[in-house]
């Protein structure tokens, strides 16, 4: 394993991490005793970084870390988010009363003294120019309670504002074969503010898997079944913003990648991680064979430059045009 800074906080990661999203649930049926194995796994290998948020199964996912975390919270960093427990949209959601018992209610939960990274999760940008969520997090900052914080994003926009608050310490972005606009203004700005970038959904929700077809179908509790559309938030957060059967048509044409890197997983994240500006990949994940593929791109090759050159012009050629949502 392979780590690196995250942002200028002197913390270092590993550049494969794991969110727990799907474990928590919101991806179909779920097993308790594979994802603590998953998560043992994962640390067996040395991955010292996991992501996760109090919505996730509405705090499951936040108790699952705290069991297979025991004993290691020095060595493991977790990063959780607030805000999606109440409407979002709504500035009282951002109260200093509402803040503070977001972030004891997750301590709690995860069983430590201290969150290494909250983040605000996903918030309308007009919270973000308000301010008063930052002063907040400030206060709890000094006190103790968090040691860094930072914001979950779904537009360049909203990344560039949050790299004008002096507090922001990373950014967690949707960044893919299929998301490539990031990287253009964006990743370069936050490594010279000393900002880290942590890589959601970077398989586009399983589309760069390769492994569905037009007939593929999920679980009425997933939320690739009930949020294709954005029917209950952002429609970037699934398949990448890409109507279904268009996203695995696009996948197809992508199959080449494969080719001397085991599989298009393995080949998308590596070109993630080829990028210098990204601080860590966090790939969600149900089982232990699952955290097994993930782990496996540490050693998949890289692409050459007429590769990378390929791929950028195919997002701009033939993806771009059918993204849906802000970004």
């Amino acid at each position: 394993m392979r780590y690196r800074e995250l942002g200028n906080t002197g913390i270092q990661v590993s550049e494969v991490s794991f969110g727990t999203w799907a474990i928590g649930g919101s991806w179909g049926q779920t097993s308790d005793d594979e994802a603590l194995a998953g998560l043992q796994r994962a640390m067996d290998a040395g991955v010292n970084f996991f992501d996760t948020a109090d919505v996730y199964g509405s705090g499951h996912a936040e108790e699952l870390l705290a069991k297979a975390t025991k004993g290691k919270e020095s060595d493991i960093y977790i990063a959780t988010k607030l805000g999606r427990g109440l409407d979002f949209r709504d500035p009282k959601t951002y109260s200093e009363a509402n803040v503070r018992a977001f972030c004891e209610n997750s301590l709690k939960r995860l069983g430590r003294e201290t969150i290494d990274l909250y983040q605000l999760h996903c918030p309308p940008l007009a919270i973000l120019k308000d301010g008063r969520v930052f002063e907040v997090l400030d206060k709890l900052q000094a006190e103790g309670k968090i040691r860094h914080y930072g914001v979950s994003v779904e537009s360049v926009e909203e990344g560039l504002f949050c790299l004008t608050v002096p507090g922001v310490k990373a950014l967690q972005v949707i960044f893919n074969l299929f998301r490539q606009k990031p990287a253009e203004e964006l990743f370069p700005k936050a490594k010279e503010a000393g900002v880290g970038i942590l890589v959601r959904l970077p398989l586009a929700s399983g589309l760069l898997t390769g492994k569905f077809t037009a007939d593929t179908t999920f679980e009425a509790d997933d939320h690739r079944q009930y949020n294709a559309n954005g029917e209950h938030f952002n429609v970037g957060e699934t398949f990448a913003g890409l109507p279904f059967r268009k996203g695995v048509e696009l996948a197809a044409g992508l199959s080449w990648i494969a080719e001397g890197r085991g599989n298009m997983a393995r080949a998308s994240m590596r070109w993630i991680l080829q990028n210098p500006n990204i601080t860590c990949i966090i790939p969600g994940f149900k089982n232990v064979r699952q955290v097994e593929d993930n782990l496996a791109v540490v050693d998949t090759p890289a692409f050459a430059q007429d590769e990378l050159d390929k791929l950028s012009a195919y997002y701009k050629e033939q993806v771009a045009a059918h993204i849906r949502g802000s970004y």
